[in-house]
């Protein structure tokens, strides 16, 4: 069975597999500090949920974009689970080739969510990632990562707004009932919901017309993807567990010969 770990700013995601069968993910936060003692008992008292003990265990693939927590995190998985994981990063086997100035600073996360979208919905796609940012990905149907485009994530935007203005209460990211607001509280839901949708909109018709895709399907994924693409005709996929796959897909193309 397999770990993959999407290491992101706010959040560690953890998926299980077997085979190409998520048998299930779980979350835990990124900012605790914690040991690789730490590390390596929560996730086995997180895998213990689903009846998988680390025996079960053959191999492990981290994406991460959070450096600083690398060292603890490997250490724990090669001291708890007796492999040492895959990290994603240049020079491995991903399938995907990366047009851009400079290849080396594509995160993580983007390249195999890029590896997932192109992989299971086909190309040209753009990937949307709703996390601590939003990002949008173009991808060729010959699987080349084009460009991308990086904007504040909503919630990143409303902590802002938030710790900015003392007087404005911090609020449930949610479509409201209607754009025209008569509280505080749907005021900024409504500004939250409606401009992270303008946004995106904007951003897919725009990418669709310099690049000549005009039919690239859309995907999406991240905390906020599912209450966003439901927005908007501009997302056809909303995927959860997109990069969990992509983490499992480019595990397979470094294993096999």
């Amino acid at each position: 069975m397999l770990l993959a770990f999407d290491v992101g700013n706010t959040n560690i995601t953890l998926g299980v597999f077997k085979d190409d069968e998520l048998c299930g993910s779980f979350r835990m936060t990124t900012k605790l500090p914690r040991t690789s003692d730490e590390f390596g008992l929560l996730i086995v008292d997180l895998i213990k949920q689903i009846d998988v003990t680390p025996e079960d265990i053959d191999a492990a693939i981290i994406a991460s974009v959070v450096p600083n927590i690398m060292y603890s995190l490997t250490s724990g998985i090669i001291k708890y689970f007796n492999c040492t994981p895959i990290v994603v990063k240049s020079g491995i086997k991903t399938g995907l080739k990366i047009a851009t100035t400079n290849p080396r600073e594509l995160g993580a996360d983007r390249i195999v969510d890029a590896v997932a979208a192109v992989t299971l919905y086909g190309g040209p796609v753009i990937v949307v990632d709703y996390g601590t940012a939003t990002t949008y990905d173009l991808v060729s149907e010959d699987g080349t990562f084009l460009c991308g485009v990086t904007s504040p994530g909503i919630r990143t935007s409303a902590d802002a707004l938030f710790k900015g203005a003392a007087k404005l209460p911090e609020v449930e990211i949610k479509k409201p009932d209607t754009i025209l607001a008569k509280d505080t509280i749907t005021s900024i839901q409504a500004a939250l919901f409606y401009g992270g949708i303008g946004q995106s909109e904007y951003i897919i018709r725009k990418i669709k017309e310099e690049s000549g895709y005009h039919n690239a399907k859309v995907v999406a994924t991240g905390g906020l993807g599912k209450v966003l693409s439901e927005g908007t005709d501009e997302i056809q996929v909303y995927d959860p567990q997109l990069t969990l796959h992509g983490l499992r897909i480019v595990y397979e193309r470094c294993t096999n010969n």
